[in-house]
């Protein structure tokens, strides 16, 4: 028997996404696993697979479309049975529409009290008929000073009171300055706001049916005039182009948005010296580099080398454990203390940012996390992260140091406690007993969800923090 196959829910927090490829087409077998589609999700693109076993009959919604989660997309059945009535109960694909059942109440609630408003006797509302209005209460002298300075009201000028029965125009100041500039005279303009009031769309209609070029009693250009006021001229703008948000845009919408609404953000900033960390890291990419060509490493692979990056993200979890009050998140009334250290790297696609999760980083060398955060960086850039590989990090790192960033302020990764925003390792001089010396500055920036950590402690993690990269021995040791 034919089934309707709505879209399922790829990644946990999937509420829509854009089904770019079918694997299958009409009238192709099905089995039970086999990939019908691909569906790019907020965190990745991910395998649509059957569930039943028969025939594709039906393709609801064709390759490229914005699909919501529930929605009918495809019918299963046997060769050559009847589908009209399930493309019709589909609605060809479109989302499903649910029942109002909240909304019923809401209705019936203005039928009730309408009753209650015309429920007065008659005799009650004769009198209210006949009797006098109330004399309103006179303000004393000083709420009339106070009313009459905290007004905001414009008040019309003497020339436009009245002015349709004593043959004045009817226009505001703003309308009498914008016709003097353009040389226009209001006396034969036809107003077409309320009781013939002049408004600046008949100046408009005005302008365009006059002469190229008018002037003014000094001879002046008033098209000249009319350019500088930035007013009613017409300007003819480039129209943007449209850039519809992606399932992964509109999810880094909703989340950071989210994160500045409810988290109370507040950063701590430190420069280090990172000198002898650059040192560092050119001994070890220098040993590894001779390492492979002893060992006879193919030739054209690339050499694995060790970025700053990686360097940092070992040091970062050396401190987590020194500091673990750094390690935590907000948990509705309790704050959850992580004995793992699973680091979030925040990573640049093309479609916005990723966070896959190097878990815990504390117990690895620093060369296996170079190799893992390579594996992480190629696949979240070709979508091929699974969704337990983007979720669960106790804490974030953001890098722009690459991209030529001295220092910044990053968004916190809910529900994590804090992240840590890191810029380039700039050339600068430096100050070392008592000499300038050429040397390497750091600028780092940690922000902190106050509720779970307060300044002390961030202090006390980025003291750590300092005294391992500023002695980078400690990190491969620790």
């Amino acid at each position: 028997m034919a089934k309707i196959l709505d879209m399922p829910k790829l990644s946990p927090t999937m509420e829509e996404g854009v089904l770019q490829t079918w694997h299958k087409n009409e009238g192709d077998a099905i089995n039970v696993d086999d990939l019908l589609a691909e569906v790019e999700t907020d965190k990745a693109t991910m395998e649509f697979r059957a569930f039943d076993k028969g025939t594709l009959l039906k393709i609801l919604v064709p390759a490229g479309t914005n699909v919501k989660l529930g929605q009918a997309v495809a019918i299963l059945g046997n060769p050559g049975e009847d589908v009209a009535a399930l493309v019709a109960e589909a609605g060809g694909g479109a989302p499903k529409k649910e029942a109002p059942k909240e909304e019923a109440p809401k209705e019936e609630a203005p039928k009730k009290e309408a009753p209650k408003k015309e429920e007065a006797p008659r005799e009650a509302r004769a009198t209210k008929d006949t009797m006098p209005p109330a004399p309103r209460a006179q303000p004393a002298h000083g709420a009339v000073v106070k009313n009459l300075l905290t007004r905001t009201e414009v008040i019309p000028e003497p020339s436009e009171v009245g002015a349709t029965t004593n043959g004045r125009v009817l226009a505001s100041p703003y309308v009498r300055r914008i016709a003097r500039e353009r040389g226009i005279d209001l006396a034969s303009a036809q107003g077409t706001g309320e009781h013939g009031r002049i408004v600046p769309a008949d100046l408009e209609a005005i302008g365009a049916s006059a002469p190229s070029t008018q002037r003014d009693g000094g001879g002046r250009d008033a098209t000249a005039l009319a350019r500088p006021s930035g007013g009613l001229a017409t300007v003819s703008l480039a129209e943007p182009e449209v850039r519809p948000l992606s399932p992964m845009r509109k999810t880094i919408a909703r989340r950071l948005s989210q994160s500045k609404q409810t988290v109370p953000h507040f950063y701590l900033t430190i420069d280090v010296d990172a000198e002898a960390l650059v040192e560092l890291r050119e001994g070890i990419n220098a040993e590894l580099a001779g390492g492979e060509r002893k060992n006879g490493a193919p030739e054209g692979d690339k050499p694995l080398k060790v970025s700053l990056n990686d360097l940092i993200i070992k040091a970062v979890a050396a401190a987590l454990v020194r500091v673990p009050e750094c390690n935590a998140q907000f948990a509705d009334d309790v704050i959850l203390v992580h004995k793992r250290v699973d680091i979030s790297v925040a990573v640049a696609i093309p479609d916005g940012l990723v966070t896959p999760v190097l878990r815990n980083a504390d117990q690895k060398s620093v060369v296996a996390i170079a190799r893992e955060v390579r594996d992480l960086a190629a696949r979240a850039r070709a979508k091929k992260l699974k969704p337990e590989e983007m979720s669960d990090g106790t804490f974030s790192i953001s890098n722009l140091g690459m991209f030529g960033i001295d220092e910044f302020s990053a968004v916190i990764n809910p529900p994590e406690g804090a992240i840590l925003a890191v810029g380039q390792a700039r050339s600068e001089p430096v100050v070392k007993d008592g000499v300038v010396k050429p040397g390497k500055k750091m600028g780092m920036t940690l922000s902190c969800d106050h509720r779970v950590i307060d300044g002390a402690v961030g202090a006390a993690f980025l003291a750590e923090l300092r005294a391992l990269i500023e002695h980078p021995m400690r990190i491969l040791t620790g």
